[in-house]
């Protein structure tokens, strides 16, 4: 079994090369930062399409799983790049690398319970699909006035609603895709986040206990890797403690 990964040196993305690995996986990172844990590591900057259409040449034969887990967190002065790799980088990265997919392969997208407002943001991710490459972004960003907050979770609605729309073309490709949606997850970056949702944040990981861990979020993403959750196409699965539940039923006076 062969594994294409994005986002592999760090966080989630180092625990599932580890555990895909122990399941016999050889996994090919894609990755601005050498990874361990790999078996080969192809560099690339996600924010350049050209980058990407050279990284996926220099790799042959076919994989039995993509997983798309690079991103940046919500930084201050960073919009333009966390647009460009959260979301174009990704579905460039996609594009490439379908024809290298066999048959009953499986995609798996890292996006985010901060993309959970995708419904009633339709419009402007609609708007942001429409950007076709890195160069829109500057205007898109302008014209929207789009801070890096607002970047962050715009980018993991696109992704969510991008996998979905995409389920038909997988469907006759033979092929499938999923998005997996973390909240809190104690990594590296979390302070990131800390800083972005403040009390927000604070209270919902108060409610569910702690931030989630990495090895829960790894072994979500491996399971829909695998054969084993071929049944599940174009959903998005929440990992997040029960954070949603409690917030639905607040709303719901529940």
């Amino acid at each position: 079994m062969r594994a294409a990964m994005t986002g592999a040196a760090t966080g989630i993305g180092a625990i599932t090369a580890q555990k895909l690995r122990a399941r016999g996986y050889e996994v090919v990172a894609f990755d601005i930062s050498e990874p361990a844990h790999v078996d080969q590591w192809v560099r690339v900057d996600l924010s350049d399409p050209d980058a990407i259409r050279q990284a996926t040449a220099q790799v042959s034969g076919h994989f039995d799983c993509l997983i798309n887990n690079a991103g940046l967190p919500p930084r201050a002065g960073l919009e333009k790049t966390i647009l460009s790799v959260n979301f174009l980088g990704l579905v460039q990265m996609t594009n490439a690398l379908v024809p290298k997919l066999a048959e009953g392969a499986s995609i798996v997208n890292t996006a985010s319970r901060a993309g959970a407002a995708w419904r009633e943001n339709i419009d402007e991710v609609k708007a942001l699909m429409a950007v076709s490459d890195p160069g829109g972004i500057d205007a898109f960003i302008e014209s929207r006035r789009i801070n890096h907050i607002r970047a962050y979770n715009l980018s993991k609605e696109a992704v969510i609603v991008w996998t979905m729309a995409q389920t038909e073309r997988m469907i006759a490709a033979d092929l499938r895709m999923n998005t997996v949606s973390p909240a809190a997850v104690s990594t590296g970056i979390l302070g990131d986040f800390a800083t972005a949702f403040g009390e927000r944040m604070a209270v919902n990981i108060a409610r569910v206990g702690r931030p989630g861990l990495p090895e829960e979020i790894a072994d979500v993403i491996v399971f829909l890797a695998s054969a084993d959750s071929h049944w599940i196409k174009g959903s998005d699965l929440i990992i997040d403690g029960g954070m949603s539940a409690l917030a639905t039923t607040d709303q719901l006076g529940l």
